[in-house]
């Protein structure tokens, strides 16, 4: 398996920039998964480690080898994508030793191979069944199977759960991590799903608007978000955002929100005068009645053993999340009380997390701005 590096890497069609100047390393046996919005750049980028796109600029390694200019069948890689590509008048055994064929490979190697392939995927069973009558898991694994079988470098999926039903969509994603930990494939995964995200990445790259707003661990990006962008693309119900105006002082912390006094993390730089955003994700908010800072229950939403309950403020409706045996009605007042450790704070205008007490422990995912 192998190391992929990417290095200041762009891709222009005419006069939009698709991919403005990536840098990342994805560790040789890492899940890495590239998420972000229709449109962020993350299959263009995907599609150029391929090989079948070529960047503007920049360069692509590949186990330490500079791939950049070469076409996609010099690359030692396997692409699995959405549609199952798969070939219906041939049984899965057949579709699964198809690579093999093309290359000459023994009959007896192909066999061997195939089986091996077939058990790690748990389809042993299916192999002289026709892929046309298979479920649309089955079918994917097949599709998997193929990829695998040529035990390449690296694999590329670009949303390859995305045709599937939900149940489907959740059983694959356990067994693509599963199959991850079992072959330690080094693995590049495009999605748009950041529940498929968090549950498979070891590392992931957030991508808005062809740039990087963040790269790192799910817990890093999830706790510590680099941007605005990041902190209400992750999340379900995502982060709120309560403004606040005036500048910043090493060393403080509290802030004024809607002239109630709010402990922060302490931070650790100086911000000039600006608009500014408290971030507070659901579950670090708790009714207070002591607490200065007041909203009125919108609505709540039924979760089991938690309700979301939206409350609406001078600055728009937050999502808290909540016991589920709190009674709440539409109109009740409460008083709105933060876990002060997990709070973020943001310069609205840049989208820029202020660098607080919370970055001490880890580094902070690596932030590109155009």
């Amino acid at each position: 398996m192998a190391e992929i590096r990417v290095e200041n890497l762009r891709k222009e069609f005419g006069a939009f920039t698709a991919v403005e100047d990536s840098n990342f390393v994805v560790e040789d046996g890492e899940f890495f998964v590239m998420l972000g919005p229709s449109g962020c750049g993350k299959t263009t980028t995907l599609r150029m480690i391929a090989g079948l796109e070529l960047p503007t600029s920049g360069q692509i390694l590949l186990g330490g080898e500079n791939v950049t200019m070469r076409r996609a069948r010099e690359r030692d890689i396997a692409f699995v994508f959405q549609l199952f590509a798969l070939y219906p008048h041939m049984n899965v055994r057949k579709n699964i030793g198809f690579p093999l064929l093309a290359q000459g490979m023994p009959a007896s190697e192909i066999r061997q191979r195939v089986e091996e392939t077939a058990k790690l995927l748990r389809i042993d069973h299916l192999l002289n069944k026709s892929v046309s009558g298979l479920a649309g898991g089955d079918r994917q694994r097949v599709a998997l199977g193929r990829a695998i079988v040529r035990r390449p470098k690296c694999f590329l999926m670009d949303e390859p759960l995305g045709t599937l039903d939900t149940e489907f969509r959740d059983l694959m994603v356990h067994e693509l991590r599963e199959l991850h930990n079992r072959i330690h494939a080094t693995t590049v995964y495009v999605t748009h799903d950041q529940m498929e995200a968090m549950s498979m990445a070891d590392k992931i790259a957030v991508m808005n608007h062809g740039i990087i707003e963040q790269f790192g661990t799910p817990r890093e990006i999830y706790d510590r978000p680099a941007t605005m962008f990041v902190a209400d693309f992750i999340g379900s119900p995502p982060m709120n955002f309560l403004g606040f105006g005036g500048g910043l002082a090493r060393g403080a912390r509290e802030i004024m929100v809607q002239g109630a006094k709010v402990t922060v993390p302490e931070v650790r730089e100086d911000v000039a005068p600006a608009d500014m955003a408290l971030g507070i994700r659901p579950e670090h908010i708790r009714f207070d009645d002591k607490s200065g800072l007041r909203g009125a229950i919108y609505g709540t939403e039924y979760l089991g053993t938690t309700q979301i309950a939206a409350v609406e403020t001078a600055d728009g409706i937050i999502k808290a999340r909540v016991p589920a045996e709190i009674r709440l009605n539409p109109g009740d007042q409460v008083g709105l009380s933060f876990n002060s450790a997990r709070l973020s704070l943001f310069d609205k205008k840049s989208g820029r997390a202020v660098r607080t007490s919370i970055h001490d422990l880890a580094s902070q995912g690596r932030v590109h701005h155009g």
